[in-house]
C-alpha cells in the first residue's frame, strides 16, 4: 500500500511539472505575441480613444523632422472625447530619426516608441504609437521582427531603452496628448505621432 502511494505521488508530481512548464510556455507565447496583447484598461479610460484609433488617410505627407516637432504649441489639456483637429488631421512623414526607447504599454497595448532628432541619449523626445487595433498588426510585427535582429526583444513583457539609437522612417498622424508621465523624462512635449507606422533603416 505505502510502495502504491509513492508510485501515485511520483506520476502526479511528474504531471504537475510537466502542467506547470506548458502553462509557462503558453504564457511566454502570448506575452511575445505582440498581436495578441490584451489590453488591462477599458476603452473609456484612455484618453481621446477614438480619436487616435483610426486608419491612416491617403495621400502624400510633408516632410517634417523631430524638431519641427518639438516646436508646436501646446494645448491645455483637450476634452477627453475632442475629435481630431486642425494638424492632427494632416498625414506626416519624418524621413530620419532616431529610436531611443521602445516598449509595449500594457494598459492599452500600443507599441509605445521614443524618437529624437538626433542619436543621443539626452536629447529631447517625441512618442510615437502604432495601435493595437487589427489594421497595424503588420506595423507592429515589422517593428519587432527589426528590432529583434538589432539584438533587441520587444513585447509585452520586454523594452525599454535600446543600447544604441537606430534611425528611423515614421509615418503618421500628429495627435495630442496630455501629460500624465507618458515615458521617460527625455520626453519633451504632448504631441505624438498616433497613429503610426515605422521603418527602421
Amino acid at each position: 500500500m505505502s510502495a502504491n502511494k509513492f508510485v501515485l505521488q511520483g506520476v502526479l508530481l511528474f504531471v504537475m511539472l510537466n502542467l506547470s512548464c506548458s502553462f509557462r510556455d503558453i504564457s511566454q507565447a502570448i506575452s511575445q505575441d505582440i498581436c495578441g496583447c490584451l489590453p488591462l484598461e477599458p476603452d473609456s479610460a484612455d484618453y481621446r480613444h477614438a480619436a487616435k484609433h483610426v486608419p491612416l488617410p491617403s495621400g502624400t505627407p510633408p516632410e517634417i523632422a523631430v524638431a519641427t516637432i518639438l516646436a508646436w504649441p501646446q494645448d491645455p489639456i483637450l476634452p477627453i472625447d475632442q475629435p481630431r483637429t486642425g494638424r492632427e488631421l494632416q498625414l506626416v512623414h519624418v524621413a530620419q530619426a532616431f529610436l531611443e526607447n521602445a516598449t509595449v504599454n500594457p494598459g492599452d497595448c500600443d507599441v509605445h516608441l521614443e524618437i529624437s532628432q538626433v542619436a543621443d541619449k539626452n536629447a529631447a523626445r517625441v512618442v510615437i504609437e502604432t495601435p493595437v487595433d487589427s489594421e497595424y498588426c503588420s506595423a507592429r510585427q515589422n517593428i519587432q521582427a527589426q528590432l529583434k535582429k538589432h539584438g533587441f526583444q520587444l513585447d509585452v513583457q520586454r523594452g525599454g531603452d535600446l543600447p544604441q539609437p537606430l534611425a528611423i522612417d515614421v509615418l503618421g498622424l500628429p495627435f495630442e496628448d496630455f501629460e500624465h508621465g507618458r515615458g521617460s523624462p527625455q520626453v519633451a512635449t504632448l504631441w505624438e505621432i498616433h497613429p503610426a507606422i515605422v521603418t527602421i533603416m
